[in-house]
């Protein structure tokens, strides 16, 4: 430490002993011992008397030691390889430089303890932000496990929903994962809503069953364009995600397991249709997904509006604001940007 570093806290010190500070107290905040103050204090204008050792350890690497295993960690052969596989290799042929820890070490002071070539992992971008202004235009699908009586052992339960209306579109159990029934059950729900070649969007994660070779062919073969979220980021498909979660937070899912596919199938079902035909989506004004889905919301949210309204004509006195804004929702979007993002946050607010 310098004698201008010295005499500054020396000089802190003093000037808060004055204001009434202990003085160990403020050695202790400044991380010295009140022995050191005091010689200090004894001897103001000596410098560091240290000198730092006096002989070279026996086991510090000489420079061309350091300049050897640089080299070799940068050479052809090893330079995609951490020291944890150098080492042993280069035992193998009969050569010892250094432990891995003593590599490690070297290859920190030179910068060099990262990736020495393109190694990485790749970089996965975040998937395009989709908007969907109408029904059919834009899906997400995934697989959930259901437990079966046969502890180890799951149903899969796969659940395609419509990201604009929020409506299951399509749901089956299976007793597997497969590409094949993946397939099947997307034909089949595209079929029965009637999509046309590029009107379709359908989203998923990276599971086998999302990039087979079966389901990519029954997607091209309909016309749909598959899109799909980064390797284990869940945030990617937030829609299916939230829908398991809602299913599997229902007062009727069984706290054991299913006795059956057949069971699993049937309960299904009724949440199925419970949450198509009952459920008022909170993402959706407060209407129920099938609603949404056939175009049925703006009716029952102006109705809404009405009996608001009126209700504030018979009693002004109870209404300091403006009514709830029963809005219909007209944009959802799948990955938004954070412009997005931002752009819908400052939409959302009531005007000043």
């Amino acid at each position: 430490m310098s004698l201008l570093d010295r005499k500054h806290l020396s000089g802190l010190i003093e000037e808060a002993v004055i204001a009434g500070a202990r003085r160990s107290e403020c050695c202790k905040i400044l991380e010295f011992s009140v022995r050191t103050l005091q010689r200090w204090e004894k001897a103001p204008d000596q410098c560091d008397q240290r000198c730092g050792p006096k002989t070279v350890s026996l086991k510090q690497f000489t420079k061309e030691e350091r300049i050897k295993i640089i080299e070799i960690a940068n050479s052809t052969e090893y330079r995609n390889l951490p020291p944890s596989q150098i080492v042993p290799r280069l035992a193998d042929f009969g050569i010892y430089l250094a432990s891995e820890s003593s590599f490690y070490r070297i290859l920190k002071r030179e910068n060099l303890d990262a990736h020495r070539l393109n190694t990485k992992p790749r970089t996965h971008l975040r998937p395009a932000a989709v908007m969907a202004t109408v029904p059919n235009q834009l899906w997400s699908w995934d697989i959930t496990y259901l437990k079966s009586p046969i502890r180890g052992q799951y149903f899969f339960l796969y659940m395609i929903m419509d990201i604009f209306s929020r409506m299951i579109v399509g749901s089956e159990v299976y007793a597997c994962e497969s590409a094949e029934y993946a397939a099947v059950l997307i034909a089949d729900a595209a079929g029965r809503q009637q999509v046309q070649q590029d009107q379709l969007t359908l989203h998923s994660d990276n599971g086998g069953p999302m990039k087979g070779a079966t389901m990519l062919a029954t997607l091209q073969k309909l016309g749909v364009v598959p899109s799909f979220s980064r390797p284990k980021v869940s945030d990617d498909n937030p829609f299916s995600e939230s829908l398991f979660k809602t299913l599997k937070y229902r007062p009727s899912y069984p706290d054991g397991a299913f006795a059956s596919l057949r069971e699993a199938r049937e309960w299904v079902d009724r949440f199925v249709s419970w949450y198509n035909f009952e459920h008022q989506h909170s993402e959706i004004s407060f209407v129920t997904p099938a609603s949404k889905h056939h175009g049925q919301d703006l009716a029952i949210l102006q109705k809404r509006t009405k009996i608001y309204e009126e209700a504030r004509a018979k009693n002004p006195q109870r209404w300091s604001k403006n009514i709830r804004k029963w809005n219909q929702i007209t944009e959802v979007y799948l990955n938004p940007t954070k412009e997005i993002r931002q752009a819908m946050q400052t939409a959302a607010k009531p005007a000043a």
